[in-house]
């Protein structure tokens, strides 16, 4: 189709993988970096995607981290931006896309899994429509963007124990409780998320969604799954990758940083640069 797009399957065999992709009309670049890091299992995914609706170079990023297995996060990551890509209002009111998306991406889900394990994921994304870049999340991956220097949080971590969001558990029948952490009926350490089946009256899938303009000032976006954020700040990952130009560079040193720092989780980074004075005028 003309633009350049690097998606590569998630690591298997408990060795790294990165990789990454520029955009045809050269107003961004991206990269990613995945490892199992210290655990024996992988339960990360992540895509990155460039496609091309009504004439517009489309950009489609996410991070999904898996919990009870990898059933849900694989699942997310195989169907969500399909799922999006196809909703008649994709271009025209994108928010109500997104959120939708989700919501039927989850209820799809739900409804071909039989089992009643408990298992479900996270997902933060990012779409970029033109100058308009479009971030949700569920759970506690997070995205963060640098703009003029500054890392600004562009999602918020949905924990159980915020007040809003305990508020909302216990309104509608359930309960938070401390077991090592706290945790939704004292099983699951966040509140929002796919799947969770058994805990679905209370972790819902409801996106935060937050639109951010591209502009001369926004650098670059950095999405990335707890096991670089437990160990690594909002900050620090502005500061180590700022001066790295290539994304996939500066994905890979993400990770590595994380790993250095004990993360005992998968890691698993994706950094978009916003690439302003090339190619031709405009983000379209």
């Amino acid at each position: 189709m003309g633009y350049l797009s690097n998606v590569i399957g998630n690591p298997t065999d408990g060795s790294p993988v990165s990789g990454g992709g520029r955009s045809q009309n050269d107003k961004f670049s991206y990269g990613y970096a995945s490892s199992p890091g210290k655990r024996a299992s992988m339960e990360d995914f992540y895509e990155t995607k460039i496609d091309c609706v009504d004439g517009q170079i489309i950009g489609l990023f996410g991070v999904f981290d898996g919990h009870g297995g990898a059933k849900v996060a694989e699942y997310v990551k195989e169907n969500l931006f399909s799922h999006l890509l196809r909703h008649p209002k994709f271009m025209s009111d994108t928010k109500v896309a997104i959120d939708d998306a989700y919501k039927s991406t989850d209820s799809e889900f739900l409804e071909s899994d039989s089992s009643q394990n408990q298992c479900g994921s996270t997902a933060s994304t990012a779409v970029l429509v033109g100058d308009r870049l479009f971030v949700a999340n569920v759970g506690d991956s997070r995205a963060i963007i640098c703009r003029g220097g500054n890392a600004i949080a562009v999602s918020k971590d949905d924990k159980p124990d915020q007040t809003d969001e305990r508020q909302r558990i216990e309104d509608a029948g359930g309960f938070v409780m401390w077991a090592g952490t706290w945790r939704v009926g004292g099983v699951l350490a966040v509140s929002r998320a796919f799947g969770d089946k058994l805990l679905k009256q209370y972790v819902v899938v409801d996106p935060e969604i937050r639109e951010e303009v591209v502009d001369n000032t926004l650098e670059f976006l950095i999405l990335a799954s707890d096991g670089l954020w437990d160990v690594v700040s909002n900050d620090e990952a502005v500061a180590m990758t700022r001066s790295i130009q290539d994304p996939e560079e500066a994905a890979k040193k993400l990770l590595q940083e994380a790993y250095k720092r004990e993360s005992s989780d998968n890691i698993t980074c994706v950094v978009v640069r916003f690439l302003h004075g090339q190619g031709s005028s405009g983000y379209a």
